[in-house]
């Protein structure tokens, strides 16, 4: 197999390990994107515009519909009094944690049949290669800083 077909396969199966994990908690895999994103802190529209690559429509109607569920709030932004912000509801905290925890076991199961080193290397290169790109942070690691430390 090719390097473009090996990721391309292997970019949808974590998208339905993914899809799956999101169904189980009640979201959609744009509704579990955006928790895991607000969990390191609350962004502006125009940010997660850029982080999620949505237009504004699609963004707007996505946090309207998690909103509405209790999930999370829009806010003023304290820096800009022209903008709001996405901020995770004590709910909706729970509930990303929740997910963020089942989905990653659920993704690194899926290269359970290699060894520890062949799964580091793995890790490594796939860093690399997300690190090379500037990949957004739409799945971070919480607890280890900021989004842009976690580039």
């Amino acid at each position: 197999m090719g390097l473009a077909a090996a990721l391309v396969r292997t970019s949808f199966l974590v998208n339905a390990v993914y899809a799956q994990a999101s169904r189980e908690h009640g979201l959609t895999p744009q509704q579990g994107q955006l928790l895991c994103v607000l969990m390191a802190q609350p962004y502006g529209m125009s940010e997660l515009c850029a982080m999620l690559g949505l237009a504004k429509s699609s963004l707007t109607g996505l946090v309207d519909r998690t909103e509405n569920n209790g999930l999370v709030r829009r806010e003023n932004d304290p820096h800009d009094s022209r903008a709001v912000r996405a901020v995770l509801t004590a709910r909706g905290a729970r509930l990303a944690e929740r997910f963020y925890t089942d989905a990653c076991r659920r993704i690194e199961q899926l290269p359970a049949g290699l060894d520890p080193a062949g799964r580091g290397a793995l890790t490594a290169l796939l860093g690399r290669v997300v690190r090379d790109n500037d990949g957004p942070v739409v799945f971070g690691e919480p607890g280890h800083g900021t989004a842009a430390a976690r580039r």
